[in-house]
């Protein structure tokens, strides 16, 4: 009977042996499936940070260019009192009256502080007569034909137009020649 023992326990040693195997087998299955899940979890916050990091860029650029050009209705609103200044000052002839001289003054000095508070905000005037027409800055009100200037040259402002930093805050009202048989036989020596 001790032979039958001795038989069993080595065959319950062969099923155990095979079980411990299994379960080494399903150990190390457990560990690999493991491994690839933290290797994806790590992958997917990876992820996810990165594109909250761009998120928070774009916004930052977003609060910034609203912040840069948070006066544009305004500034706009403005312009038209600086067109009306220009107008006045160059209505009144050098011939009048003191008293006229006097309004003259009150308006140049009206100006000046229009003109302080646009620096203040980096409004700029652009200068247009004698350029050549830029659509990004002007808008063609007439074309002239005019013998002396080549074509495509602003002869005329007739609405200045002004720029806020590196943006068209409104643009120039311009006329611009088409020409001339002169001009054209200088552009073609050039």
């Amino acid at each position: 009977m001790s032979e039958e023992v001795k038989d069993l326990n080595e065959d319950e040693i062969v099923e155990e042996t095979k079980e411990v195997e299994n379960e080494e087998v399903s150990a190390i299955e457990v560990i690999e499936k493991l491994n690839l899940e933290n290797a994806k979890l790590k992958e997917d916050y990876l992820r996810a940070y990165a594109e909250g990091e761009n998120i928070r860029k774009r916004s930052q650029i977003e609060i910034d260019k609203a912040n840069k050009f948070a006066i544009t209705s305004f500034a706009k609103e403005l312009l038209v009192v600086a067109d009306n200044l220009d107008r006045a000052i160059l209505s009144i002839s050098e011939k009048e009256e003191d008293n006229i001289k006097t309004i003259i003054e009150g308006i140049e000095m009206t100006q000046k502080q229009l003109n302080a508070v646009f620096e203040k905000f980096d409004i700029k005037k652009l200068s247009s007569l004698g350029e050549v027409f830029d659509p990004n800055f002007h808008q063609v009100i007439q074309q002239v034909e005019d013998k002396e200037k080549v074509e495509g040259t602003i002869i005329s402002e007739l609405q200045t137009g002004y720029v806020i930093k590196d943006r068209v805050l409104r643009e120039a009202y311009v006329v611009v020649s088409t020409g001339g048989e002169k001009a054209k036989k200088e552009e073609k020596k050039d």
